[in-house]
């Protein structure tokens, strides 16, 4: 039986507000310029879903929207990873690479892990450095520098490491483009493994061993890691040829790896990777392992974030996340990496009160960037492919800037700084859902038009003379046209059900956080409400817009548009003369222990407009 209250809520519009053409409450055209449609669902699954869950009709229809079925429901509402860990074989070489690491492990050959300076590229670091570390031996730990030093491997480095006296390296969130950089590497004798997730050519580079889901004879199907998710399962290969060694035999234990389950999530949610699968259930475990803050390093960026309690994507993504990327951005490099493989309180708490600092410094840099490529993109607003690049923009925070861009224009935005001595420019770009920006990067590369370059369907870096930017403008548009014109067309606002101010409480949304973890491939659910009033909106500190949303019964909800104070959407909440139709996500208030509930806007409409 559904619970009480819930005859307010509806997954479909009433009868008479949908538009023949399927538009949610006939909104065509919102104040974002978006159309909203209903998200689709077999009624047949819904049917089945309600019946074999005992779940409520909205639910079971987000259920079915989500691709779950009565065969996946169990799995997707309770991931395991005893039901969905895959066979570390079916990945194209990760034998072979457990075996060379246990070589290195077993010979006390000195081994060094190269990784990328981003969140992915730590996680996936401090889980090889943790491991080693159970099974006695210390692994080096090797950053590169994003300003001097760029993105990946380099011949230059590969030469430094070997006279430092590396007999084997690993590389992690990075690599499997590197062809020179291997090829460098394999003529002076140094083995080389990749553990990578980035998209790739047909055929690999030359590594000792090469890991990467996304390779084209790599039948493992687990493409949608990030590489912290693909060094787990590495891990889970060392401790089974490990045990067929019989290396836990005697004193040494076999390491659980369950105890740094919170370092793959934070890699999976850090790195927007889709959430499904074995990899949705690595994050929902992951998540739980963070709550606990057992890991020092997290604990101690927790306490300098002032956060804590039961972790959330949201704390991995907008609260840990920004502070480990600020070194790699703006500060030291290392310093992400040492953080989470440390297990000394007083270094991590040294280092996340850096990497705090860091991040308060990126913030001031981040803004006067954005302001600068925000005059530029006004001005070529109608190309399909959004280019500012500017003298002096830091790299690190340019990836930043091209994703707060794109949301607001949705098209893809690449921005790069250049480097006025050198005049090489270094970018980074964000997509719009349904234009692979990753296969233009690679394929701007293929043309020559590119010093360097890669990266997957939604975020790309490049390396780039300056004066061949315009070029890399006209064959980006070209190339990437018809699928932004297409993504365009399809881009809406998606919503799950209709609620009224009345009926969206702590019990409705405790039933949809069933659906959690929430990220790409399960998105957070997208609730409307029709002809609303905004009343006493308020404009908070950051641009914010914060207001009660009334209906013609007077029950009010509150909600908050974040960032919103000069747009449309906030000028409109701020007016407060007329009804809105709003839709958001749902989000638990517990300010002073009242367990409510809060909307954040994401889109609003005039009813009156079509």
């Amino acid at each position: 039986m559904p619970r009480p209250g819930v005859e307010a809520v509806e997954a479909t519009p009433p009868e008479g507000a949908t538009h023949p053409d399927g538009a949610f409450l006939d909104v065509q055209s919102s104040l974002s310029g978006r159309r909203w449609t209903a998200r689709p669902a077999d009624p047949d699954v819904v049917r089945a879903l309600m019946r074999a869950e005992g779940v409520i009709q909205p639910l079971a229809r987000a259920l079915a929207s989500r691709g779950v079925d009565l065969e996946s429901v169990r799995d997707f509402l309770d991931p395991t990873l005893k039901a969905l860990f895959p066979d570390p074989s079916t990945f194209a070489d990760m034998d072979k690479a457990a075996a060379l690491l246990l070589d290195a492990v077993e010979d006390g050959r000195s081994t060094v892990v190269f990784a990328d300076y981003d969140v992915d590229g730590a996680t996936s670091a401090a889980l090889l450095v943790r491991w080693f570390r159970a099974m006695g031996r210390t692994l080096a730990v090797y950053v590169p520098d994003r300003e001097r030093e760029g993105y990946g491997p380099t011949p230059a480095v590969f030469r430094k490491l070997k006279a430092q006296g590396a007999a084997l390296v690993v590389t992690v969130d990075c690599g499997a483009a590197a062809e020179l950089a291997l090829a460098a590497a394999a003529e002076i004798d140094l083995p080389v493994v990749v553990i990578d997730h980035h998209m790739m050519r047909a055929t690999p580079p030359p590594a000792a061993a090469l890991v990467n889901p996304n390779r084209a004879d790599c039948r493992s199907g687990q493409g949608n890691l990030a590489a912290a998710g693909v060094v787990f399962v590495l891990l889970a290969a060392l401790n089974r040829e490990a045990r067929r060694r019989g290396l836990f035999d005697g004193e040494r234990r076999e390491p659980d790896l369950r105890q740094w389950l919170d370092l793959a999530a934070l890699g999976a949610v850090c790195d927007v990777t889709r959430l499904t699968g074995f990899n949705r259930a690595l994050t929902a475990q992951g998540l739980k392992v963070l709550s606990s803050w057992r890991n020092p390093g997290l604990r101690a960026l927790a306490d300098v974030a002032v956060t804590g309690g039961e972790a959330t994507t949201f704390h991995a993504g907008f609260v840990l996340g920004p502070r480990i990327n600020a070194g790699g951005r703006i500060g030291r490099a290392d310093v992400g990496a040492r953080l989470l493989s440390t297990d000394d309180p007083e270094e991590a708490r040294v280092l996340a009160a850096e990497l705090d600092g860091f991040n308060e410094l990126r913030k001031g840099i981040e803004a006067e960037t954005l302001a600068e490529a925000e005059r530029q993109l006004d001005r070529a607003s109608d190309s399909p492919v959004l280019i500012a690049a500017g003298e002096g923009w830091r790299p690190g925070v340019v990836g930043i800037v091209a994703g707060r861009l794109r949301e607001r224009h949705r098209r893809p935005v690449i921005i790069i700084g250049i480097d006025p001595e050198t005049g090489i420019g270094k970018g980074s770009g964000r997509s719009q859902p349904g234009v692979n920006l990753g296969l233009g990067i690679q394929a701007a590369y293929d043309a020559g038009l590119l010093l360097a370059g890669g990266g997957h369907a939604m975020a790309a870096g490049l390396t780039i003379e300056a004066s061949r930017i315009d070029e890399l403008r006209r064959f980006l548009n070209a190339r990437l046209g018809d699928e932004t014109a297409r993504a365009t067309e399809a881009d809406s606002v998606e919503i799950d059900a209709l609620l009224t101010p009345g009926s969206a409480d702590r019990a409705l949304w405790s039933d949809f956080n069933r659906l959690a973890p929430f990220g790409p491939g399960n998105p957070e659910a997208v609730f409307a409400f029709a002809d609303v009033r905004p009343m006493r909106a308020t404009v908070l500190r950051g641009g914010h817009v914060r207001c009660d949303l009334v209906d013609l019964r007077g029950a009010r909800l509150k909600a908050v548009a974040w960032r919103a104070a000069e747009t449309d959407l906030g000028v409109r909440l701020l007016g407060g003369e007329s009804s809105l139709h709003v839709a958001g996500r749902l989000k638990p208030d517990d300010w002073q222990g009242r367990e409510s509930v809060q909307l954040e806007i994401e889109d609003a409409a005039d009813p009156r407009r079509r």
